[in-house]
């Protein structure tokens, strides 16, 4: 997808998935010369939320689409439905989840781009045994994260 197409719900330029969660990417770094990538997650009911951390050298946004989204940031608890934004600015501690009982989507925002960094998230949890939490912050310090 070069950047002139329409990309229906669902789809995207790439498809990851981690922890339950399904990534399709409708922008990344080689369309936007690294300036920023764009994905809708859809988050499983009760499913598990990323790690704690901060971005050091990036932010992070959210735009819920649909359902309810959990979210912490620096030690406050938030909830989020359709139609409400959010933005993580970098350095601030953050995780997020989805606590209801059915799907919930979301638009998330990196700049710059992160999809490497889920790119390879998506390897290591494709693997046949789920990482460990040590395995996903090794890969998280590599691409700019702390943990919180």
């Amino acid at each position: 997808m070069t950047g002139e197409s329409v990309i229906p719900a669902g789809k995207g330029s790439k498809i990851f998935s981690a922890r339950g969660s399904v990534m399709a990417f409708k922008a990344i770094a080689d369309q936007t010369s690294g300036d920023f990538s764009l994905m809708e997650r859809t988050l499983p009911p009760n499913g598990r939320r990323p790690l704690p951390h901060r971005h050091v050298a990036a932010s992070e946004a959210f735009f819920v689409l649909d359902g309810t989204v959990t979210f912490i940031v620096d030690g406050t608890e938030m909830q989020g439905g359709s139609n409400d934004f959010l933005l993580v600015p970098r350095g601030a501690a953050h995780t997020f989840g989805n606590g209801g009982d059915g799907p919930a989507r979301l638009l998330v925002l990196h700049a710059p781009a992160m999809d490497v960094y889920f790119a390879e998230l998506d390897e290591l949890w494709s693997r046949p045994d789920p990482p460990t939490p040590e395995q996903e912050r090794a890969l998280m310090s590599r691409h700019g994260m702390e943990p919180a």
